[in-house]
């Protein structure tokens, strides 16, 4: 009796890896859009959860932003219950436009959809669909916004609850498992349309593999491997040096008779000064997130313009970042803090007289 398509026995075991760290009795959840990606991961995951005494489940995020999007996650929902994945929900959520763009938003609600499904449900993994080709795109994008390390260091396989099995699978392959299981799967046009920059990259990636050679994309997916081991290891620096700084603690410790500690948006020069660059960036870009900047909207610009007060410093004036903030060098200390508001003068001024 000959195996399953190889294509399948790759999704199978990446799976199967993955599923490795839940105990007997735990329920996974697939969050499955009815594309090939991830019904290919819903027939694995039907496939190997019995054989671990898992139960398996899925959950179909309805966007909403397209006509007909209703029963396109009602045929999702119905090929993974065929499978026999269960608990299977559909959850429409409403997308709203933000200034990061319609993608941006579209995964934040469906991140915040999932979460809430594997709390009703208590799940203890939510798996997602993501391929070596997503992981490709998402350096190659990071590449163009030349964001750093951990921009470069692409989608983690493992954050929190949320599971990506399939980032050592391509989409090809994900497609021929589909086919040799007899699955049809869902074409979105959002995935063929320039307008957002993702399809932009994927195509890029396509005349990159034509014009240099193959494996451009799964060089760039073990490029992100490397990297992120890097910025963990940074990132955990930046946690360490961070909690030295406001440490409330420290300073009592030693005996300064001063500052007892510091707040989050009032730190010193010198101990700043006195950190790497690779890890002072990092520190910048958690003082800013808070201090209330959006985490999605700081930017190397800004962190560059925060550590000229330190590196650059010639008496210049406060530096403005996302959120409304203002950081400003003043007494051997930074500060930041929101910027102040303007306030006209209302007063109705007296009429002409006569």
């Amino acid at each position: 009796m000959s195996g399953p398509h190889p294509a399948t026995a790759a999704v199978r075991l990446a799976v199967r890896e993955c599923l490795a760290e839940c105990a007997p009795g735990d329920l996974v959840l697939v969050a499955c859009s009815g594309g090939a990606d991830s019904l290919s991961l819903s027939a694995a995951v039907a496939f190997e959860a019995p054989k671990l005494a898992l139960r398996a489940g899925a959950v179909v995020v309805d966007h909403g932003l397209q006509d007909g999007s209703a029963e396109v996650a009602g045929r999702a929902a119905a090929v993974v219950r065929s499978l026999g994945l269960d608990p299977v929900e559909v959850v429409r959520v409403e997308v709203q436009s933000t200034s990061e763009g319609l993608e941006a938003a579209a995964r934040a609600v469906r991140y915040v959809a999932l979460d809430a499904a594997a709390n009703r449900r208590r799940a203890s993994l939510v798996l997602l669909g993501h391929t070596l080709d997503d992981q490709a795109e998402q350096v190659l994008l990071g590449l163009t916004r030349g964001a750093g390390a951990r921009s470069l260091a692409g989608m983690p396989r493992a954050r929190d609850r949320f599971r990506r099995p399939l980032l050592g699978v391509t989409g090809e392959q994900a497609r021929a498992s589909c086919r040799a299981e007899g699955l049809t799967w869902w074409e979105d046009p959002m995935n063929a349309d320039p307008a957002y920059t993702r399809v932009r990259a994927r195509r890029a990636l396509v005349e990159l593999e034509r014009d240099l050679g193959p494996g451009i994309a799964a060089a760039l997916a073990r490029s992100a491997d490397q990297l992120r081991e890097d910025a963990d290891h940074l990132d955990a620096l930046a946690d360490e040096a961070l909690g030295r700084l406001l440490d409330p603690d420290r300073r009592s410790r030693a005996g300064d008779p001063g500052r007892v500690h510091n707040e989050p948006g009032d730190v010193s020069v010198e101990e700043l000064a006195a950190l790497s660059r690779a890890v002072r960036t990092r520190v910048w870009r958690r003082l800013l997130v808070a201090a209330g900047a959006p985490a999605g909207q700081v930017t190397t610009r800004h962190t560059d313009a925060c550590d000229a007060l330190l590196t650059r410093w010639h008496g210049q004036g406060p530096v403005h970042a996302a959120g409304d903030l203002r950081i400003v060098r003043s007494g051997g200390r930074v500060s930041i803090t929101p910027a102040p508001r303007v306030e006209w003068d209302r007063t109705p001024e007296p009429a002409d007289q006569e």
